[in-house]
C-alpha cells in the first residue's frame, strides 16, 4: 500500500473513532480496567497498562480521564472477569476480518459478532482461518512536521529495538516485534516525537480492493456493527478502503 494510503487510512479510522468518541472511551476504559487487574495500577511496573495508556492518549483521552479510569478500576473492578477472545471471518469479496473482544459473557459476544457478519453478507470462520494473512506487530505513526527530524527519529527507534522504519508522504512508520513495542514507544515518547497512533496491531500481508458498491456497503455494515459492540475492542481487516 502506498504511503499516502496508509496515512489516509489511519486518519480515516481516527475520524470514525472521533465520531463515536464516547463508545471508544468506554472500550478503552475496559482495556485499562483489565490491564490494572492483571498487573496493578502502577504503569511503571505494568507494561500492558503503560501501552493501553499510550493507546488512550493517541485516541485523545485526557490524562485526567485516564487517571480516573485507573483509580476506578483499582477500587471497583471487583469480581468482573473479562477474558480476551478472538474471532475470525470473511466479509464480501473474501475480505478477511479479525475481531478482538474483551468479554465476561462469551455466549453474548459470539452471537453479536456472528450477527454482524451475517448482516453484512459475510460469515465467521474457524480459528486460524484468517489470522495467517496478517502480521502481529507494534506500529507507531509520527506525522511530518518542522519539529520532527527524520534521522534523529530513525536512530531513536532503531536503537530502542524497532524492526523497520519507513518514510511516507505524510510521515514516518515504525514497526516492532510485539515484545519490543513498549521499549520503542517509550523511547519515541521520551524523544518528544508526537505520535499519531501507537499500538500493537494486526497488519494485513496483502490488501484487497472492492469494486462492487454493494460489497462496499456490506463490508461497511459489518465494520459498523462490530465497532458499535461494547465487547469488541479492535477490528482488523485487509480491505483497501
Amino acid at each position: 500500500m502506498a504511503g499516502h494510503s496508509k496515512f489516509a487510512n489511519i486518519k480515516h479510522r481516527k475520524e470514525r473513532q472521533d465520531a463515536k468518541r464516547g463508545k471508544v472511551f468506554t472500550k478503552l476504559g475496559r482495556e485499562l480496567a483489565v490491564a490494572v487487574k492483571m498487573g496493578g495500577s502502577d504503569p511503571a511496573s505494568n507494561a500492558r497498562l503503560k501501552d493501553v495508556i499510550a493507546k488512550a492518549r493517541a485516541a485523545n483521552m485526557t490524562n485526567d480521564t485516564i487517571e480516573r479510569s485507573i483509580k476506578k478500576a483499582a477500587g471497583e473492578l471487583g469480581d468482573v472477569n473479562y477474558e480476551d477472545v478472538t474471532y475470525e471471518g470473511y466479509g464480501p469479496g473474501g475480505i478477511a476480518v479479525i475481531v478482538q473482544a474483551l468479554t465476561e459473557n462469551r455466549t453474548r459476544t459470539v452471537a453479536n459478532v456472528r450477527h454482524a457478519f451475517t448482516k453484512g453478507g459475510g460469515n465467521m470462520g474457524t480459528s486460524g482461518s484468517v489470522v495467517f494473512q496478517f502480521d502481529h506487530v507494534g506500529q507507531i505513526f509520527v506525522e511530518k512536521s518542522d519539529n520532527v527530524d527524520e534521522d534523529e527519529l530513525m536512530m531513536v527507534a532503531l536503537d530502542a529495538g524497532a524492526s523497520d522504519f519507513a518514510t511516507h508522504d505524510e510521515g514516518f512508520e515504525i514497526l516492532t516485534a510485539p515484545n519490543d513495542f513498549s521499549a520503542v514507544r517509550e523511547a519515541v515518547e521520551a524523544g518528544g516525537f508526537p505520535m499519531l497512533t501507537a499500538e500493537v496491531t494486526m497488519l494485513p500481508k496483502l490488501t484487497t480492493k472492492l469494486d462492487d458498491p454493494d460489497d462496499i456497503k456490506k463490508i461497511n455494515k459489518i465494520l459498523d456493527l462490530l465497532e458499535e459492540d461494547d465487547d469488541v475492542q479492535d477490528v482488523y481487516h485487509n480491505w483497501e478502503e
